[in-house]
Formats: structure tokens, C-alpha cells, sequence
């Protein structure tokens, strides 16, 4: 009859072997530090790993204390000692770390920083030859690995940002051996079919599965285009090689998408936005101008020759209605002036006393006779009376007594000039 076993008893037999072997309970390794990440436990995840092959190490919290006195990073060289087991869960081994120190830089880490030294003096990534991105790009070519989450995050954001947008896969190797190579092709590729922008990357990985992107025939495929390029390497710390030689940036191959590919639906909404406001400002010219026009006609019109003439003829009219009644005003001065004058030149004159009963002796030549002294017995005189005249002849003549002649003249004149002031 044949025995059965569990998969839990046939990794917790591994691990007593494991842990039963001498050489595997104490042991030193030295290697390349990858993948390394601080727990919120406290404890340390990490790779260790060399030219050929990876070893995965854990190195609990309360050994660190004693055991680590460096802050432990990728690319380091360090020799770990520790013990090999069994994690029974996983059915995997791991070294259990319990001292590290360093030994040395990592040897990719070395050489990344040597090939980043040369690429700079020769001028792999300055500023001044990047080339910008297009506003609106109409082709993109993209040089990822033909299946993965990458490319499908690219097709989904440029379907979801412009659907008119076209995308154009050259599937690369972006791992392992002639990865680099593959990513080059891809490159030159693109540049000579004429695209508008090129992505290239991938997913997230260890510095290990991104080193492709770190070799310098794809540092020289992407100096030598001609076609903006945009690296998404998707790598969480460092930055890769091609990353500084790319135009542009980006933190994974989705962010690399939006950068390229506008958002259409956006830019339609703005163009809703620049049409109200366009239309709003024209309205508001419009009524300026018009405000503006009106201005003018009302000058334009005020300026007319007619329109003078007609102020000119309102003017007049009004000049002379004043004039008429200035003259009006005179005319009615000047009447009553004349009247009260007539009045008194009336009061004046001898003959308006002719009227009250009086009468004007004057001789046959004309001239007045004002004293009896004048008169001759038997000659005649004329009488005139408000309402005609008589001839008499006195027949007797008779002084008034005490009154010289001259006196009563004198006395005439006076009652006279007295009676010209009293009118």
C-alpha cells in the first residue's frame, strides 16, 4: 500500500533537512543587495544575488539592532551571515540574516554609474537637444513587450483620452538577453516610419529586469532619433539610462501615455469655453462700437451745416423777438415819456388858459398886449378866445391904481412863471 503525504509535511521534512545540514546553519554569502524593502514590522526583504544567480534573504527586526549598523539599499555589495531554512508556507528557502556588512559597490551598480559618467561628458542628456512633444500627435509608436499590463494601460488610457489617436506596437524584448538589441530596433523603427511620438518601457522590476533600458545601444538608438521620445520605465527609486537620454520622462508607460496623447474631450471643452468667450467679447465690442458710432453720429450731426443753420436760424429768432420786445419796451418809454411831456407843454401854453374863461390880447401886427398902456382909444385890437377871435375897439382905457406899469408887468410874469412850476 503506497504513503500519501501532505504538501505541509513534505515541506516541513525539507526544512528539518535544511536545518539538520551543518553547513547551512552558519553560513557567509556575499553578494549583490536587490529588490531591498523595509517592513512596517520593522523587519528587512531583500535579495542577494551575483552574476548568475538570486537567493532570497529576510533579516528580522530584533536582529537589527546588533546585526546591521548601515542603512541597507539596492546596488550595495555585502556579505550576509546568516542560516538557510525553509519558509514552510511558501515551500521556499531563504537566508535568515543575522549580521550584514558591506563589501564594496554592486557590480551593475558600477557599471550604470560609469555608463551614466560617459554618456553625460558626451552630451547624452542635456537639456538643449531635447526635443519637445507635439501638441497633437496623430501616430505613437510604442516599443514594449507584446503582452503585459503595460501595453494594455496604453490602450485603455489612449481610448479613454482620444480614440482617433493612432497606436502602433513594436513588440520588444524588454528582459533578459538581447532585450537592449530588440529595444533599439524598435526605436530606429519607429523613427524611420515617421510617427509623431515614441513611448518605450514597462512594467515595474528589480534594477536586474530594467537593465536592458540601461545599455548603451539603447542610449545611442535614442540619441540618434529624430522623433521625440518618452521613457516609462516604471521603476519605483533610480533612474534608468535611457530615462535621462529620453526627451521626456515619465514615472510608468500609463503616465507616459497621458503625456503623449492629449485629452480630446477636454480640449473640446475648451474650445466650448474660447467659443463663449469669443462670442462674449464680440458682443461687447460690437455694443462699444456701436456705443462708439452713435457718439460719432450724435457729433456728426451736431457738425452739419443744417443742423448750424438751424441754430443760427433759432438764434436769430430768439435775437430777434428780444429785439422786438426791447423795442416794444422803448416804444411804450418813449410814448409815455412824449405823453407825460405833451401833458406839460400843454399845461404850459397860453392857450390852454383860454379855456378857463381867459383870452389873449394882441394889436393888428400880431404882438401881445400886455399893459392898457399899449391900447388907443378908438384903435382896434384882436381878442382871441379858446374857440376864435374878436375885434374890439376900447372906448375908454382905465389904470389900476397903486401898480406902476412896469410893476404890473413884472407881477404878470411872476403869477406866470409861478403858475408854469405849480402845472
Amino acid at each position: 500500500m503506497k504513503q500519501i503525504f501532505t504538501v505541509s509535511q513534505i515541506n516541513s521534512y525539507i526544512r528539518r533537512i535544511f536545518d539538520s545540514d551543518y553547513a547551512l546553519r552558519k553560513i557567509f554569502l556575499k553578494g549583490e543587495v536587490s529588490n531591498c524593502k523595509y517592513h512596517s514590522s520593522g523587519h528587512i526583504y531583500f535579495t542577494l544575488k551575483d552574476a548568475h544567480s538570486t537567493i532570497r534573504c529576510v533579516m528580522f527586526a530584533n536582529d537589527r539592532a546588533k546585526g546591521l549598523h548601515f542603512r541597507l539599499e539596492n546596488g550595495q555589495m555585502v556579505i550576509v551571515q546568516g542560516n538557510i531554512s525553509v519558509f514552510e508556507r511558501d515551500g521556499s528557502y531563504q537566508l535568515y540574516a543575522k549580521e550584514l556588512e558591506l563589501s564594496g559597490a554592486g557590480e551593475l551598480h558600477v557599471r550604470y554609474e560609469q555608463l551614466k559618467r560617459e554618456l553625460s561628458e558626451l552630451g547624452y542628456f542635456d537639456f538643449e537637444r531635447k526635443k519637445p512633444l507635439p501638441s497633437y500627435p496623430e501616430r505613437i509608436g510604442i516599443v514594449t513587450a507584446l503582452t503585459g499590463a503595460a501595453i494594455e494601460d496604453i490602450k485603455s488610457i489612449a481610448a479613454r483620452r482620444n480614440p482617433f489617436v493612432q497606436l502602433y506596437l513594436f513588440p520588444a524584448k524588454v528582459q533578459g538577453e538581447g532585450a537592449a538589441e530588440s529595444i533599439a530596433r524598435g526605436i530606429r523603427y519607429f523613427d524611420d516610419s515617421g510617427v509623431d511620438i515614441i513611448i518605450i518601457g514597462r512594467g515595474g522590476g528589480s534594477i536586474e529586469d530594467l537593465w536592458a533600458f540601461n545599455e548603451r545601444i539603447v542610449a545611442d538608438s535614442i540619441y540618434e532619433a529624430r522623433t521625440p521620445i518618452i521613457s516609462g520605465t516604471g521603476h519605483e527609486i533610480d533612474m534608468t539610462i535611457a530615462d535621462y537620454c529620453a526627451d521626456v520622462r515619465a514615472a510608468t508607460p500609463s503616465a507616459a501615455c497621458e503625456l503623449a496623447i492629449p485629452d480630446v474631450y477636454s480640449i473640446i471643452q475648451q474650445f466650448d469655453r474660447y467659443r463663449d468667450e469669443l462670442a462674449g467679447r464680440m458682443l461687447y465690442r460690437v455694443q462699444e462700437y456701436r456705443q462708439r458710432l452713435l457718439g460719432a453720429q450724435r457729433l456728426l450731426e451736431a457738425r452739419h451745416p443744417g443742423t448750424k443753420l438751424l441754430r443760427q436760424k433759432m438764434l436769430c429768432q430768439t435775437l430777434s423777438e428780444r429785439l422786438h420786445q426791447t423795442m416794444d419796451a422803448r416804444l411804450r418809454e418813449a410814448r409815455h415819456e412824449l405823453m407825460l411831456r405833451t401833458e406839460r407843454l400843454h399845461g404850459l401854453s397860453p392857450t390852454a388858459r383860454l379855456t378857463g374863461g381867459y383870452v389873449f390880447a394882441q394889436d393888428k401886427a400880431g404882438r401881445p398886449v400886455a399893459s392898457v398902456e399899449q391900447l388907443t382909444l378908438h384903435e382896434p385890437f384882436s381878442l382871441i378866445f379858446s374857440d376864435g377871435e374878436a375885434e374890439v375897439t376900447p372906448v375908454a382905457v382905465t389904470k389900476r391904481r397903486g401898480i406902476p406899469s412896469g410893476a404890473k408887468t413884472r407881477q404878470r410874469r411872476e403869477d406866470i412863471s409861478t403858475e408854469q412850476k405849480e402845472e
